[in-house]
């Protein structure tokens, strides 16, 4: 294909935006109900578009009138529709505000025809869509009054701390109750800031494009003037989002409230806008760049000062290998000291149901993987599509990532339809209608510029029409794949599942997921959670000793090892949000519970040594964690590298960045055992390197030994007779193991020493044969 200006277009827009700028603004409304990062400028038109909960099924659908109409509305799409991207680009982008930009990498709310003009600059790289957040889904349990017991058992607050000097950051949703005694300290909150992305009116920092800024001192006077009137202080200082038993005053607790683990530092916190309403869901964006302003609000407000941020929701987008734009911008942030960053690995552990009526494993089954093993071969992978089991109202989406060596096409069945396909590498169908109205779209990309791996994107859309909905049919739809080049084959899909859609009426469309014949249970950690220098933290449930069951598992695409930790995250009892005062505490279950747990055990660290990079504090981490009783230390795909322990954390944390110098070696004692230092104890860390003696002889003078873990001590001696000349003698104990020659026998209490090759004492005639290597040969100079 020749490089014209349409195909550099072509190629450096994401799939999506490609079929988002072939909609009409009709059309667009309709879909920014559940598409986050598309919304349409104008309330009138978001109001004249059929909500999606009126949809009906494609047998009740008229004839006339329901064809896809052929061109867009350039004009109208133009003033009406916009869409939140990011962008990389060859060239430093300049600064827009309220937009953040990094070097080559910037977010950027623009209309189509602006990402239309971008894409043909010669320096794009790439232009993508946002990513949808997901809802925590916990489980929460009753509320009551007993209050929770000590997060850490066993572990004295001298031995931890309790993160003074720390700002705990909080990333979540549904409201932060600031005045819940258990954030109360002689009659002042210790949250600092709450950033409310979905505020309307109101102050606002200066910097900020929306939503408004709680500070410390309207907290103070809230709950001051509160307390002479007689009302909420959340009634004189309201959030968007005030839900009993709110998702984000949990985590506060649980990371940093009284009853938490640094209660001593001081919290701040953004409250993500995932509106409810379909007006206000078609009017603005709820995408994973307002995650990163969060971030980037949370760093600024923390300054020098050390900062552990939470962060409990998640994307399924992308390749799950780290290598998205969201996930390198998170890296490189994390690249200063004294910063750390917990995202919850996700509940989409489940693959089948518990209970007859037990439904969590739609919310499980969403990912499958495979492997083509020769030209020729197809793989069929079955996708169901649900909603509310007669049609379903929302965009269904599937991403099929594979190798680049590799070459797929692909066809697409629907339930009782015919093959449609197969689209080869390079090719693409673009809302294509089907007899049904439903509206289809695939794209076969080669070489993605994020990673170089090529994918199949494949879109299922309901028929949108100016006053009606014709929803998806529900059923088993079949993705064929085709091996046309193999030289691995490997493929892994992910379903970017949407959030349950409640209708109204007891019903709810549901997201899509893979049949139990083709869902594969492992790597479904949130695609969020997959960067290098995050912690992605699974949910440990205690009392069956074992990961939950909706707990997220991994690998990464690439093989790399996520979840790194897993920490207590099941029925945990923490800070009941706007709840009755007389039942202040909460019951609830799952991975946002954990992630918040290890944000607090970091707060301790970084209290202790406030200069820990996010990747130092990652590997103590993984080099403190515990095994559950009968595992080892081999990481496991749903609980990481094993439970995360507080006190070993921070032990280690304070001592990670000490060095000492050994300027004079001791002389071994005569007899001194042969020890392998322990990892953990706090003792051996300084202890001196194990000492021993090699057996005396005319012409050899005794020196250190090195001891290596896992391998058998070599004794090494230095001949009198040539004082440059040096013999090894491995050390048997216990073996009862041989050395060949002259130096044969059974040795179970020491070593014998070799002789050097120029000394000849007893062995004129042949060399002194080596001793059998089972271990490593470790020297060390006098």
């Amino acid at each position: 294909m020749s490089d014209s200006w349409q195909n550099v277009v072509l190629r450096n827009q994401h799939p999506k935006l490609r079929m988002f700028a072939n909609c009409d603004p009709d059309v667009s409304s309709a879909k920014s109900e559940v598409q986050p990062a598309l919304r349409v400028a104008s309330v009138e038109l978001a109001a004249s578009t059929p909500p999606l909960a009126t949809a009906i099924a494609p047998d009740a659908a008229p004839v006339a009138g329901t064809a896809k109409k052929h061109g867009v509305d350039v004009q109208a799409q133009r003033e009406a529709v916009e869409v939140s991207v990011f962008v990389r680009s060859t060239d430093t982008l300049p600064s827009v505000a309220g937009q953040q930009t990094l070097r080559g990498m910037a977010t950027r709310r623009m209309t189509l025809d602006e990402v239309y003009n971008l894409a043909r600059e010669p320096s794009t790289i790439f232009i993508e869509p946002a990513d949808a957040l997901k809802l925590p889904r916990p489980f929460k349990g009753s509320a009551g009054g007993t209050a929770p017991t000590r997060r850490v058992p066993g572990a004295t607050p001298t031995e931890l701390g309790d993160g003074k000097g720390m700002l705990i950051g909080i990333i979540d949703v549904e409201g932060f109750d600031w005045a819940h005694p258990d954030f109360l300290v002689g009659g002042k909150s210790r949250f600092v800031s709450i950033w409310d992305q979905g505020a309307k009116v109101g102050r606002n920092r200066k910097g900020l494009k929306r939503g408004r800024v709680i500070t410390a001192a309207d907290m103070q006077s809230a709950l001051t003037d509160a307390a002479k009137i007689g009302v909420s202080p959340h009634d004189l200082e309201p959030q968007s989002q005030m839900a009993v038993g709110s998702h984000g005053t949990h985590v506060a607790s649980i990371a940093a409230g009284n009853s938490g683990l640094c209660s001593a530092a001081e919290i701040a916190a953004v409250l993500i806008a995932l509106p409810e309403d379909e007006i206000d869901r078609r009017t603005s964006f709820y995408d994973s760049t307002c995650l990163l302003d969060a971030v980037y609000y949370l760093l600024d407000l923390a300054g020098e000062r050390p900062i552990s941020i939470n962060i409990s929701l998640g994307t399924n987008g992308h390749a799950h290998d780290g290598s998205s734009i969201l996930d390198r911008w998170i890296d490189a942030l994390l690249a200063e000291p004294g910063r750390s960053i917990c995202i919850a690995a996700g509940n989409a552990g489940q693959e089948r149901p518990e209970a007859p009526d037990d439904l969590g494993y739609m919310m499980g089954r969403i990912h499958a993987s495979g492997k083509i093993d020769a030209q020729g071969l197809d793989h069929i992978l079955e996708w169901q599509v649900v909603g509310d089991k007669i049609k379903d109202a929302s965009e269904n989406e599937l991403e099929i990532w594979y190798d680049p060596q590799d070459r797929f096409a692909i066809s697409i069945r629907p339930p009782d339809g015919d093959w449609i396909g197969p689209v080869l590498p390079g090719q693409f169908i673009e809302n294509h209608q089907l007899p049904d109205r439903t509206l289809i779209s695939i794209y076969n990309e080669l070489h993605h510029p994020t990673n170089g791996a090529n994918y199949i994107a494949a879109y299922l859309t309901p028929f949108f029409g100016d006053d009606l909905i014709i929803g998806i049919p529900a059923g088993v739809w079949q993705v064929r794949l085709h091996g046309l080049v193999i030289r691995d084959g490997t493929f892994h899909a992910w379903i970017e599942r949407d959030d349950p859609a409640d209708l109204g009426d007891g019903n709810y469309f549901w997201p899509s997921f893979f049949t139990e014949a083709s869902h594969v249970d492992t790597s479904s950690v949130s695609a969020l959670a997959c960067g290098q220098r995050i912690v992605s933290v699974a949910n440990l449930d205690e009392m069956k000793r074992r990961a939950h069951i909706t707990s997220s598992q991994g690998p990464t695409r690439d093989g790399r090892l996520k979840p790194d930790i897993t920490a207590p995250g099941t029925r945990i009892v923490a800070a009941n949000g706007f709840g009755d005062p007389n039942n202040p505490w909460i019951e609830m279950t799952g991975t946002s519970m954990a992630s918040p747990y290890v944000a607090g055990v970091i707060g301790l660290m970084l209290a202790a040594e406030p200069t820990l990079t996010a990747a130092q504090i990652l590997g103590i981490i993984k080099a403190t964690a515990q095994p559950l009783p009968g595992a080892t230390y081999k990481w496991v795909n749903d609980l990481g590298f094993g439970v995360i322990s507080p006190a070993a954390c921070v032990a280690e944390a304070s001592r990670a960045l000490s060095r000492t110098e050994l300027k004079k070696p001791t002389a071994p004692a005569t007899g001194a055992p042969v020890v392998a230092a322990a990892l953990h104890p706090a003792s051996a860390r300084h202890a001196k390197p194990p000492q021993l003696d090699a057996p005396q002889g005319p012409h050899h003078e005794n020196h250190a030994l090195t001891v290596r873990e896992g391998r058998l001590p070599v004794a090494r001696s230095r001949c009198r007779q040539h004082p440059r000349r040096w013999r090894y003698a491995r050390i048997l104990r216990l073996r009862g193991a041989r050395l060949p020659g002259r130096m044969g026998g059974r040795h179970r209490q020491g070593p014998r020493p070799r002789l050097c090759l120029t000394c000849r004492s007893g062995s004129h005639r042949r060399r002194a044969a080596a001793p059998r290597r089972y271990g490593e040969v470790a020297r060390l100079r006098p």
